[in-house]
């Protein structure tokens, strides 16, 4: 080969190599609305690739650890996805007409699952607190609004959608001042996505507001919120006068709102209600309703089978003794030494009887003990009030710095009354600084 010919070789074979290690473009795989979507949605999946110069692509897509191609487009849509489709997808583009190919994508995960929406609150408030209910898509929270309905006193499974739903934008719904009115059992419900998808409703949220003085309690023999499953019980709504007006209400998961009338579950005599053989399903919110139909002194009770916590059925005032055993139902006596805990933390360890001498508002929580062998009891909520005392103090507190703020504008007033006498007659100047300098 001449010499004058080996920079044309040379060009040829540089072409020929960057020809063959040009980068192809990369796909991309994009789901819409979520990877994590809900049974019944409608799901978009797209493959978007990044290549200059060419103008039209044939797309293929490919599911898991399969070699076949399930679809040519660009877009692939499931109208309304199930189970079946969950799975790791990738997609691949060779140019129409052209030899330009992509690489493949990345895999990209859908799940798919059924819809679950929790709701959680405080549920013992006194007239005036805030409450918000609180309304979550497990594992989603990508694009959801939330609707807020009641549940209808009447109808277990029946819903009213509340006027002012609207404020559960984000998925909280606020009472800024909770009313007796305001008690009752909530829902919430999600959706998103055009057309919009729709969850099933949520968990029924019991609220119960109680008055400030309610004009009537509820007296629960034996006096605490936990009981053992197959024993009896009572409820009384007692009263100043002795009243039979007032019955006692409940609601459970299992059964909704009911009297105590219902011979499903209880006896109602006068104003006392009584279970004779309790089972789990009693697990509830009770109270006692006027003839009216005002609703006071609401108590969560659970029953439960093994180990409980005996704690008080009402609320403490500050101030108050808190006495917590831990009893157990197959022993003789039932009280066990066991570990006490508040809220998830351990505050006393292997005692019979765990005792808070003055309570204050930070001992209000979640309490519930642990045996090592007979197992834990379910939580109860203590909750604690401020004392009147404290209450009357404030507001004698709040009458001294009134008359305090009182009596010195009443003496800058005389003051300057007295300053603008002076300054009228002569030799004001030398009454003004001894004035000034006696103040």
């Amino acid at each position: 080969m001449e010499l004058s010919q080996l920079p044309l070789v040379l060009l040829l074979i540089s072409h020929i190599y960057s020809g063959n290690t040009e980068e192809k473009p990369k796909a991309k795989v994009s789901i819409k609305p979520d990877h994590h979507v809900f049974r019944g949605e409608k799901v978009t999946l797209r493959c978007d690739i990044d290549g200059e110069g060419v103008t039209s692509w044939q797309y293929s897509w490919y599911k898991d650890d399969s070699n076949s191609v399930f679809s040519g487009l660009q877009e692939h849509t499931f109208s309304s996805v199930t189970e079946s489709d969950a799975g790791k997808y990738s997609c691949y583009g060779a140019e129409r007409g052209g030899s330009r190919k992509s690489n493949i994508s990345d895999e990209v995960t859908l799940t798919v699952s059924d819809t679950f929406l929790s709701v959680s609150s405080q549920k013992w408030l006194i007239e005036g607190d805030s409450v918000t209910l609180i309304c979550e898509v497990n594992n989603s929270s990508t694009g959801w609004t939330f609707s807020w309905y009641a549940v209808s006193s009447d109808y277990r499974n029946h819903y009213q959608l509340l006027s002012d739903s609207s404020r559960g934008a984000g998925g909280n719904y606020t009472v800024s001042s909770a009313s007796l009115k305001h008690t009752g059992v909530y829902v919430c419900r999600a959706e998103r996505g055009e057309p919009a998808y729709k969850t099933t409703y949520s968990n029924k949220q019991p609220v119960l507001v109680t008055g400030v003085s309610p004009r009537v309690s509820l007296i629960i023999s034996p006096s605490r919120t936990q009981h053992f499953t197959f024993v009896s019980f009572s409820l009384s709504c007692e009263d100043q006068s002795n009243s039979d007006r007032w019955r006692v209400r409940r609601y459970t998961e299992s059964w909704g709102l009911q009297d105590c009338s219902s011979s499903v579950w209880g006896s109602q005599t006068g104003s006392t209600c009584t279970i004779s053989s309790t089972i789990t399903s009693d697990t509830g919110v009770y109270w006692c309703q006027s003839e009216f139909g005002e609703n006071y002194h609401p108590v969560n009770i659970t029953v439960h089978s093994g180990v409980i916590l005996e704690s008080p059925v009402h609320p403490l005032t500050e101030g108050d003794t808190l006495t917590l055993h831990c009893l157990y139902q197959h022993s003789t006596p039932p009280n066990l030494r066991a570990d006490f805990y508040k809220d998830g933390s351990l505050i006393q360890n292997q005692t019979t009887e765990m005792i808070i001498s003055t309570v204050s508002k930070s001992h209000e929580g979640f309490y519930y003990c642990k045996h090592s062998e007979r197992g834990e009891s379910p939580k109860s909520w203590i909750s604690v009030r401020a004392s009147s005392r404290a209450s009357r103090s404030e507001g004698f507190s709040l009458v001294i710095i009134g008359v305090t703020a009182g009596l010195t504008v009443s003496i800058v007033i005389i003051v300057f009354l007295v300053l603008l006498w002076c300054y009228r007659n002569k030799g004001s100047s030398s009454v003004i600084l001894k004035f000034i300098t006696f103040w």
